[in-house]
């Protein structure tokens, strides 16, 4: 394929590094969901982070006719099995199963509503296609602040249909169970052009402390120098042991003052799931069934669809040496009103989901 996303390259590599990453993934959502937190970290509760439905009325509810997208494709919304891109015809590779992974910024599971806006926020977005022919897998990071077609309700619960608005609030609008892993579902489905998605798990805050109280400390060497000015201790470049205690100062906090501090933070946390992971792979290397007790140990902060015998399925696969790559969502962040936006890169995302996701017909 001429021109190949340059994503594509640094996936390639990237891939033994991000092989250890991704047995993180698979130690259930544990980090990919509760080390991706609240933005507000560092604020008082009241001032960290707006209302959905402050957000939601600022917004211009779009129809689901003005759905649009600049990716060369002649299949609407939903379509997605066969496309056309560059002239050519690509179909869907219906070996693979696709897992959303959540990380809530609320400290427990939340019974409510749909509409109410009180659900939580899906401040950690991982997509995992896993291939059950090859056992191949590619786990791809969805930045929080991204920005596309999600649905809000009123608080009636009443559908006000389709909006362009932060990827982070759709879990929100929902019942705080299922109703809300649907919604945040069909949220990623609509940023990935209609691409399925199998099932999904949410985990709550409180999950952190439970995940290294189970598994234990983790040396990670500091990526950036996000934290020295509040936290001397973590210098860049240097190690630190990341420990039940400081965990959350590590993976949470951020200036938000800084506009687009997220990004800073976003680093740690990859240094941090990539040492984890490494971790990890030396533990249970041998015994993917020791996984099942740590997912055990996370369940009470797990709402989830998915089941242990796929986290033993990926595990093994991981463990008996299949290719696993990784790749962000490409895009740009920016100032928005009055909140940091992620701007997707239409373009290059639309080849890197082509590539990723289908296969030239023949």
């Amino acid at each position: 394929m001429k021109g190949r996303f340059q994503i594509q390259r640094r996936i390639r590599e990237k891939c033994r590094v991000w092989r250890s990453a991704v047995l993180a993934a698979v130690l259930w959502w544990a980090v990919l969901s509760g080390i991706f937190v609240l933005e507000g970290c560092g604020r008082t509760e009241d001032e960290a982070e707006p209302a959905l439905e402050q957000e939601a009325a600022e917004a211009d509810i779009r129809d689901e006719e003005e759905q649009s997208s600049s990716a060369d494709s002649a299949v609407s919304s939903g379509a997605y099995q066969t496309v056309v891109w560059q002239g050519g015809e690509y179909t869907y590779n219906d070996h693979l199963s696709n897992f959303l992974f959540l990380g809530i910024d609320t400290r427990e599971n939340v019974e409510t509503d749909t509409g109410m806006a009180d659900a939580g926020q899906a401040d950690a977005l991982y997509l995992l296609s896993y291939d059950r022919i090859s056992g191949e897998m590619v786990l791809i990071s969805i930045p929080r602040d991204t920005m596309t077609q999600i649905e809000v309700f009123d608080r009636d619960g009443q559908s006000l249909g389709l909006t362009e608005q932060h990827i982070s609030l759709s879990y929100g609008y929902g019942d705080g169970s299922y109703g809300s892993l649907a919604l945040a579902e069909q949220a990623v489905s609509n940023l990935f052009y209609g691409l399925p998605i199998q099932s999904s798990c949410a985990m709550s805050l409180d999950g952190i402390s439970e995940l290294l109280k189970s598994f234990g400390t983790v040396t990670v060497t500091v990526p950036n120098d996000s934290l020295e000015e509040e936290y001397p201790e973590f210098q860049e470049g240097e190690e630190a042991v990341i420990t039940e205690e400081n965990a959350e100062t590590f993976l949470r906090w951020r200036d938000t003052n800084q506009t687009q501090s997220a990004l800073g933070r976003m680093e740690r946390q990859q240094a941090f799931l990539k040492a984890f992971g490494e971790t990890a792979l030396e533990r249970y290397a041998g015994n993917p069934e020791g996984l099942l007790n740590v997912y055990e140990s996370l369940s009470p902060y797990l709402v989830t669809e998915i089941g242990s015998s796929w986290l033993l399925k990926i595990a093994e696969s991981y463990l008996d040496g299949a290719a696993v790559t990784e790749w962000t969502v490409p895009g740009e962040g920016v100032q928005g009103e009055p909140f940091d936006e992620y701007l997707v890169d239409d373009s290059v995302f639309y080849e890197a989901v082509i590539e990723t996701f289908y296969e030239k017909a023949e």
